[in-house]
């Protein structure tokens, strides 16, 4: 969430850096706030009045006014009145606040100052490259077809379990799947980060906190007879691991990792990616999250991005990275690198991981501060997340480039260990 006193202060400056994302007008919530401070101010002047009359009826009375007199008697109606127009002022100065809350809760972050301008992703800048050497010399074919034809996935049998947009693992697939999430897990906790199991099913208030709601409510799964939602993504239950707590400076940064299987609708994806792993209703994924002093966010990102390679790299799978322009940009997002990896069926780089600092928005939004040894006030903490990795796209990954000329698929040296094979 944005702060509202930076648009208060500094309109013309937000205004224009929500320009860069798109098309944002300031002026209905800052009419708004013009509003509730003007009803602020009236009825704080009221609520003077009312406390001054409430004084001076005992001491006129302690001077010898009569209780029941005529003096006595006009402080009396006036206080009446003073607190009827309090009542009448109540109810429209929270409304008026629950009107700039609602506006604020959609609208996104602003980008840093080193995020590159931009409309759309076409215009996302690539920073680097890894791993050529490792691109396949042969035609293979699409992971899903090459999945079918090892019998280590099954999209069919999953649409009359399911639905479309769900796969089914079977043998080695399965336990591909399974030493793909260990095997990333080992290497985030050797990095440094702490391990989390987070609860699957989240509250509506996580979702706003970590700001899924209310802009991506269709993107969801909702428990009808519950307040609850299927997780999109570990990134909200770790962002409210904190919620309205304070704290200690020296407790950051804090590092975390988690494991869990994503649900998403995928609404307004029709048509794109409607076969295989890319795309679907529900896939696994390992998050890296950190909660940082505001001084570092910076560079805990770039290490952040580092870990998120490391992955790729160890698994020899060939990657870009790209640097999101302002269009391109996620709504919480400040600044984002999006790993993609090389698919050679369909000679592109797919997104596998993206990688964001969030600055202060998360937490302002969850109310997650910290505050530093001996001082008085407090700060809203900076806020990182990224895939380390996805779990469906890396497996496609693999089941691509390392597709041998025989049809059969390698293992990745790494992996053999927690399978126990070299071959699928």
């Amino acid at each position: 969430m944005l702060d509202l006193k930076q648009i208060r202060e500094n309109p013309e400056q937000v205004q224009a850096a929500l320009g860069k994302r798109g098309e944002y007008d300031l002026q209905p919530l800052l009419a708004l706030d013009r509003q509730q401070r003007e009803l602020e101010t009236v009825r704080s002047q009221l609520q003077a009045r009312s406390n001054e009359i409430g004084k001076q009826v005992p001491q006129q009375i302690k001077q010898g006014a009569d209780p029941k007199g005529p003096e006595i008697a006009a402080l009396k109606e006036e206080g009446n009145q003073v607190k009827t127009q309090l009542k009448e002022l109540e109810p429209r100065e929270r409304e008026l606040k629950e009107q700039i809350h609602s506006i604020l809760l959609t609208l996104p972050n602003l980008p840093s100052d080193t995020t590159p301008v931009g409309k759309d992703e076409d215009e996302n800048v690539e920073r680097r490259r890894w791993g050529e050497e490792y691109l396949p010399q042969h035609d293979v074919l699409p992971h899903w077809e090459i999945g079918e034809k090892l019998g280590i996935l099954n999209f069919e049998r999953s649409t009359r379990i399911a639905q479309s947009r769900f796969v089914t693992l079977f043998g080695a697939g399965a336990a591909l799947e399974r030493a793909l999430i260990t095997f990333m897990l080992d290497r985030h906790t050797q990095a440094g980060y702490t391990e989390v199991i987070p609860p699957y099913l989240i509250n509506s208030e996580s979702l706003t906190a970590s700001g899924q709601l209310p802009k991506f409510a269709e993107e969801s799964f909702r428990c009808q007879n519950d307040d609850l939602w299927l997780t999109p993504t570990a990134e909200v239950p770790l962002t409210n691991l904190y919620r309205d707590e304070i704290l200690a400076s020296e407790d950051l940064p804090i590092h975390y990792c988690a494991y869990t299987p994503c649900f998403r609708r995928e609404a307004g994806s029709y048509g794109k990616d409607t076969r295989g792993l890319i795309r679907l209703h529900q896939f696994n994924k390992v998050e890296m999250y950190k909660f940082v002093h505001p001084d570092t966010a910076f560079d805990e990102l770039e290490t952040l991005v580092a870990d998120a390679e490391d992955i790729l790299q160890q698994l020899k799978l060939p990657y870009r990275v790209l640097e999101l322009c302002t269009g391109d940009l996620g709504f919480a997002s400040r600044k984002t690198y999006d790993l993609e990896v090389w698919m050679p069926s369909s000679g592109k780089y797919r997104e596998i991981s993206s990688c964001s600092n969030c600055g202060d928005f998360q937490a302002r939004r969850a109310s997650v501060r910290f505050k530093a040894a001996g001082q008085k006030g407090t700060q809203l903490v900076h806020t990182l997340n990224g895939s380390g990795l996805a779990i469906g796209r890396t497996m496609a990954a693999v089941l691509e480039n390392y597709q041998q000329a025989n049809g059969a698929v390698q293992v990745p040296e790494v992996l053999q260990p927690y399978m126990g094979r070299e071959f699928l």
